[in-house]
């Protein structure tokens, strides 16, 4: 008979252990579950079980250790008074650069409107009434005495706002009935609305276009276009401002490319606006089409501009160039701009639409326009409908300011003659002889994001070869004469270094079919003998 070993009654005991602890363990609620996935994972991978274990007994450390500990080592225990007299000592760096001697006196000199904001505001500094050539009241609706009893009726009827995004209980029949109105009206299958017309084109774009996708650009599109496709994370490629020449090369550029290091199927956008906001120069909308067919892109068309302000019934490009709406894959518009309401639209196919309703951000995150806001656009559109002859007083007041602004030999206007914005710029010579012309090698830095994009930097030859900082100080000047003259014009304000394309400075001149012919005659001579009155005596 064999004689036992010292250590079976240890062995007997750990066993007796382990049986007890799996029988507790088996009392636990869902303790099979984990005992039938431990001896699979044990049975087909080994290896995976032990490092699982091991993370588990790091977790439970790491949960259970003193975390302090280390800080301690380096800690140094300061008295009340030495904690005191670092806080008296301790400055705060400011959120914001401070204001320039110029910045302070543009902000103080800002003309403030006493009562509502029309085409003959009045000023709250010495109650004169003005023409006012700077507010986006293309068509006169502004004001509108009828749109006006309409927006008071729904206000009482449903209150302010809708207190909700549209998505969740914010849609109600009058934002339905406005997104059917615009569909109709552009000749659309469909169309949604958003709240704020800035973020409609950056919503719209990120919506469609993502990391991998390329989107070609051109160079001149607005703000919000900008931070829209820097949202979407694309692939961008710019060409020249308005050159559809250029387009076509970025075009073919992309397509060689692509074949050359066979990209995968990826989507394609062109980008662009029909009246571009920073110059007033016009897209040929019937090219561009062409283009797209021909390389197989999806077109983006920005009408914040021109819709309500071109085409016989404020329809904009599609209707100035006699295009189908349908031709363009997402149309997107201003409602603040062309029927002074509020918000912003994109027109489309029902799946374009429908897409953006859980995709859109803006759509998705903000809460829905109020309803007064949103019957006061589809009475704008109704209006527009039914009285072309705002749309031709609108063009002929146009032609009106153009007439006599064009005889000035000291200012070039980029702007497209039907545009209703119209930018006036200084000429080179204009001031060159008093120091306006930068000196060779000191012009202005571009900007970080022309630093890190070479493909802009053609697009900011005239940023480089114009000292904005004499040009924007000259047309304040300008500004500041008119309106003391009874005419409210404004400078078209810039985010310097924040875009790619440093637009030049300019005067932003805008008309309306609320002024008489006549008046906008008056109101340009005025600005005219600004302008002739300030650069004449820098020169």
């Amino acid at each position: 008979m064999e004689s036992s070993s010292p250590l079976e009654p240890l062995f007997a005991f750990m066993t007796y252990s382990l049986v007890r602890l799996e029988h507790a363990f088996k009392t636990i609620p869902g303790s099979a579950i984990v005992i039938r996935y431990v001896r699979s994972s044990y049975k087909n991978d080994p290896g995976r079980s032990l490092l699982e274990l091991i993370l588990l007994i790091f977790a439970i450390r790491t949960l259970l250790q003193n975390r302090t500990r280390a800080r301690q080592k380096n800690f140094v225990k300061l008295t009340e008074k030495e904690i005191d007299e670092l806080v008296e000592d301790w400055v705060p760096e400011p959120l914001v650069q401070p204001l320039d001697e110029v910045e302070q006196a543009e902000l103080e000199n800002l003309p403030i409107i006493s009562g509502p904001v029309g085409p003959k505001p009045k000023l709250a500094s010495n109650g004169k009434t003005v023409l006012n050539l700077a507010s986006y009241n293309f068509t006169g609706l502004q004001g509108n005495e009828y749109i006006k009893e309409r927006a008071v009726e729904i206000l009482r009827k449903y209150g302010l706002g809708s207190c909700g995004p549209p998505g969740f209980y914010g849609t109600i029949d009058v934002h339905v009935e406005l997104e059917r109105n615009l569909a109709s009206f552009l000749g659309t299958e469909s169309a949604i609305i958003y709240s704020q017309g800035f973020s409609t084109i950056s919503s719209v774009i990120p919506a469609f276009s993502k990391r991998g996708d390329i989107i070609v650009a051109d160079r001149g599109v607005n703000f919000a276009i900008q931070k829209g496709l820097q949202i979407s994370r694309s692939t961008i490629r710019w060409y020249d401002h308005n050159d559809l020449k250029s387009l076509e090369d970025v075009l073919e550029s992309v397509d060689k490319e692509a074949k050359k290091k066979r990209w995968p199927l990826t989507r394609r956008f062109i980008v662009t606006e029909g009246i571009f906001e920073n110059d007033g120069a016009m897209s040929d909308l019937p090219k561009l089409i062409e283009l797209k067919k021909k390389y197989k892109y999806r077109l983006v068309l920005d009408e914040s501009i021109s819709f309500g302000s071109v085409g016989r019934t404020g329809r904009g490009l599609t209707e100035l160039y006699n295009v189908p709406a349908t031709e363009v894959d997402m149309l997107t518009g201003s409602m603040a701009n062309g029927l002074c309401s509020t918000g912003g639209f994109c027109a489309g196919s029902i799946p374009v639409t429908e897409h953006q309703r859980i995709n859109g951000t803006a759509f998705v995150f903000s809460a829905a326009i109020p309803a007064l806001l949103a019957v006061c656009a589809s009475e704008g559109i109704n209006i527009l409908t039914s009285t072309p002859s705002l749309l031709e007083t609108l063009q002929d007041n146009v032609r009106a300011i153009r007439s006599v602004l064009d005889k000035v030999e000291l200012i070039e206007i980029p702007s497209h003659p039907a545009s209703a914005i119209i930018h006036v710029c200084i000429r080179r010579h204009a001031y060159s002889s008093a120091g306006g012309l930068l000196a060779p090698g000191s012009a202005p830095q571009p900007s970080k994001h022309t630093k890190s994009n070479p493909a802009v930097l053609t697009a900011s030859k005239d940023y480089f070869e114009h000292d904005w900082h004499t040009e924007e100080r000259l047309l304040q000047e300008v500004v500041d004469e008119a309106i003391a003259q009874g005419v409210m014009i404004t400078r078209a304000k810039r985010l310097r270094g924040q875009e790619p394309w440093e637009p030049r400075a300019s005067l932003k001149i805008v008309a309306t079919a609320a002024l008489t012919r006549k008046e906008c005659e008056k109101a340009a001579g005025v600005v005219k003998a600004a302008l002739v009155k300030v650069l004449s005596r820098r020169r």
